[in-house]
C-alpha cells in the first residue's frame, strides 16, 4: 500500500452556496485550501479532483425520486416548495444545487476508492462530511450524503467491515440511517445531547437495527476538552478494536469549538487536533492504515475551520503542523481581504489537553461520565464488551 496521502480538491466545490446569509459559507473551504497551500502541505500530498457522482452512484444511498427532485430544483430553484427538504431555511434552493452537491459526493467516493485500492493510504475531503442528508431528503445544510455514499461504495467494492466515527457537534443521523440495518457498518457519533441541539437524535439507546451497529455518545452542553476527549477514548478505541474495520471513515466537523455560533460545546482547536491524531493512530492500529477523513460542520469560518482542517491535512500527510506555529501573515491578509474578519495569529488555542482514562474509575454524579456510562451500558453488551 502506498504511504502517500490524497487531498481531494476542486475549486468548484465552493459552488455549494446557500446564499450570503446562510451559515454554510463556502469561503470556509477556500480559506482552508489557502491555509493548506500557505503551509506547503499541497506539496506533501497528491491533490486530486474527481468527477461529480453520477446517478447510479447517488442511488447507492439516495432514492431515485429524490435525486430527480434535486435535479429539477437545480435547473429551476423557483419550483422548490419544501418538498424533499429543498427550499427550506436550512437548505435553500439555488441554481446548480445538484451539480455542486454531486461534485462534493464525487470527491468522497473517489477518495474511498483510492484508499480501498491502495492508491493512497490516507485521503482527505474537507469539503465533505455532509452527514445529515437522508436517502429521501435534504436536511441540516446537506443535500447528498457523501460520507454514506463513500461507505456504500466501499461495500460495493468488497469491504466487509467499515467503521464510521463522527465527531461533529451534531449527530451523524444520515449516515446512521443509511446503514441502520447493515452489520457491515459500525457508526459511532459523539455529539451534543439531542435535548439541546439539532437533529434531536443520537440517544445512547439508538443502537442500530443490526444490534450494536450504532454507537451514540450524547454529551451535555458545555462539555470542554477534558470531557470530550475522555468520552472519545472511553468508547471509540474499544468498539473499533472489537469491530476490526478494514477501512476507517471519520467526520471532523469543527463546530464542537467554543467559538462556533451554532452549538454549545466548549472544545478547543488543541482538542480537535488531538482527536484527529487519535483517528490517524486508530486507522493504523485497526484498519491497516486505510483512512478517509472528511470535513463537516463548522461556522466560525475564519477563526476555527481553516486551522482545524489544515491540521487534519497535515496529520494525514504525516507532516503535522506544530501547534505553536504562527499562522502565515499572507494567509491572514487574504482572509481579511475576503471576509473583513481578523484571523488568528497561531495555529491552535494554546491549550494543553489531557483527560482521565475511563479505566481509572468514574464519577456517577458527573454529567459527562453519565453520558459515557449510558452509551457503554446500551451498546457494549451487544458487542460482547464489558460496560
Amino acid at each position: 500500500m502506498s504511504g502517500r496521502a490524497l487531498l481531494m480538491w476542486d475549486e468548484a466545490v465552493t459552488g455549494y452556496d446557500f446564499g450570503p446569509s446562510h451559515p454554510m459559507d463556502p469561503a470556509r473551504l477556500a480559506l482552508t485550501m489557502g491555509l493548506v497551500r500557505a503551509f506547503g502541505l499541497d506539496r506533501e500530498v497528491e491533490v486530486r479532483a474527481a468527477k461529480a457522482a453520477g446517478d447510479s452512484t447517488l442511488r447507492l444511498v439516495h432514492r431515485e425520486d429524490y435525486v430527480a427532485a434535486v435535479r429539477e430544483v437545480s435547473a429551476d430553484p423557483g419550483v422548490a416548495d419544501g418538498s424533499y427538504g429543498l427550499g427550506t431555511v436550512d437548505d435553500p434552493a439555488f441554481h446548480g444545487i445538484h451539480e455542486a452537491s454531486a461534485l462534493i459526493a464525487g470527491q468522497s467516493v473517489a477518495a474511498a476508492e483510492a484508499v480501498w485500492r491502495g492508491e493512497a493510504e490516507h485521503a482527505v475531503n474537507f469539503a465533505g462530511g455532509l452527514h445529515h442528508a437522508m436517502p429521501g431528503g435534504a436536511a441540516g445544510f446537506c443535500v447528498y450524503n457523501d460520507a454514506a455514499l463513500a461507505i456504500a461504495r466501499l461495500l460495493e467494492l468488497g469491504a466487509e467491515r467499515v467503521a464510521y466515527v463522527d465527531v461533529d457537534v451534531h449527530h451523524g443521523d444520515g449516515v446512521q440511517a443509511a446503514f441502520w440495518d447493515d452489520p457491515r457498518v459500525l457508526t459511532v457519533s459523539l455529539h451534543e445531547h439531542p435535548r439541546t441541539l439539532f437533529p434531536q437524535t443520537g440517544w445512547p439507546e439508538e443502537t442500530g437495527g443490526a444490534e450494536g451497529s450504532a454507537v451514540n455518545v450524547a454529551l451535555p452542553a458545555g462539555t470542554g476538552d477534558a470531557g470530550w476527549l475522555r468520552a472519545f477514548h472511553a468508547v471509540v478505541p474499544e468498539v473499533l478494536a472489537e469491530f476490526r474495520p478494514q477501512v476507517l471513515v471519520t467526520q471532523h466537523g469543527a463546530d464542537t469549538h467554543f467559538e462556533d455560533p451554532l452549538a454549545h460545546l466548549a472544545v478547543s482547536l488543541d482538542a480537535q487536533r488531538a482527536v484527529q491524531e487519535s483517528c490517524h493512530a486508530l486507522a493504523h492500529e485497526h484498519a491497516d492504515g486505510r483512512w478517509l477523513a472528511l470535513g463537516g460542520g463548522g461556522y466560525a469560518i475564519v477563526d476555527v475551520v481553516p486551522r482545524s482542517w489544515t491540521h487534519l491535512v497535515g496529520i494525514a500527510a504525516h507532516r503535522p503542523v506544530d501547534p505553536e506555529t504562527a499562522v502565515p501573515a499572507s494567509w491572514r491578509e487574504a482572509a481579511y481581504a475576503r471576509t473583513r474578519q481578523l484571523a488568528p495569529g497561531r495555529m491552535t488555542d494554546g491549550r494543553s489537553v489531557s483527560w482521565a482514562d475511563w479505566e481509572a474509575g468514574y464519577d456517577p454524579a458527573d454529567r459527562v461520565d453519565q453520558a459515557i456510562l449510558a452509551t457503554r451500558r446500551a451498546v457494549f453488551p451487544l458487542r460482547g464488551l464489558l460496560a
